[in-house]
């Protein structure tokens, strides 16, 4: 697997003859390609996600691209859209953007393109058609580890991992978690546990649970009859914070102005 223009390329032709479809490609490094490095893994559908519905928040203006509608997107993840009618003049900026993100540092956002000769900065790119127009989203990815986060920075951190500690891939880094099969059997459980008000901290299968269970049950009083629909609301909000702690520009001021920053080397 390796993103690159051919890469870009590949997607816009795609759509360019399937128009009804998106398609998209994971990440070309470990923790943040979500999938089997050995191969291309495209993936698409006539599905629309919701970071496809997200809209641009900030627009951007890349030098000799006037032609190209540009922007952040307004996404946990850290996602510049590039939109014109001409695919080969997304797929020039496109390279563009990514030929400086993979040289880009940022140390003041622990944002390292490379340590000890291992590269860390990559792109998830998806693409779409919007009527005449062609879409790209360009999805910032760094897979930098450290001794407080061994499995990743931008990567979920540890107190998620009793939900979700799999690699960040295509399908949710836009919006729909897959979510390992083991919840199943564990939300069963905890959803008893919640009802009847027993402790789980001992419980081999559901010990992991116990300080997020706790919150829980300072927040709602549960009963059989919404158990199941707030477990579901709350997966989905440690999901959100999944797609946040992923995001290699963090949605604060601190994060805001070093993702222009980065848009200025690009432009430089």
């Amino acid at each position: 697997m390796k993103i690159d223009r051919a890469a870009f390329r590949r997607l816009l032709d795609f759509v360019a003859l399937f128009p009804h479809y998106f398609i998209g490609s994971n990440a070309d490094l470990p923790i943040v390609g979500g999938s089997i490095l050995s191969h291309d893994h495209f993936q698409g559908g006539r599905y629309e996600f919701a970071m496809a519905r997200a809209e641009v928040e900030t627009a951007l203006s890349f030098p000799g691209f006037a032609d190209v509608q540009a922007g952040i997107v307004k996404w946990p993840m850290s996602v510049i859209r590039l939109r014109c009618a001409d695919p080969g003049r997304l797929e020039e900026l496109a390279d563009r953007i990514l030929a400086a993100w993979r040289g880009w540092s940022d140390p003041s956002v622990s944002i390292y393109a490379e340590t000890g000769g291992e590269p860390h900065n990559t792109i998830t790119p998806i693409a779409r058609r919007r009527g005449e127009d062609f879409e790209l989203d360009l999805v910032l990815r760094n897979n930098l580890t450290t001794e407080e986060h061994p499995l990743g920075l931008f990567h979920p951190h540890a107190e998620l991992h009793h939900i979700k500690k799999e690699n960040i891939g295509l399908i949710e880094v836009m919006g729909l978690a897959v979510l390992p099969s083991r919840l199943k059997k564990e939300m069963a459980a905890l959803s008893d546990a919640l009802v009847g008000g027993t402790d789980i901290s001992a419980d081999e299968l559901l010990a992991k649970h116990a300080p997020w269970a706790d919150q829980l049950r300072r927040k709602y009083k549960f009963t059989k009859n919404n158990v199941q629909k707030i477990l579901k609301k709350e997966i989905a909000i440690v999901f959100s914070k999944v797609l946040e702690h992923a995001g290699v520009y963090k949605r604060n001021a601190q994060g805001k102005a070093a993702f222009l920053r980065f848009v200025q080397a690009v432009n430089k």
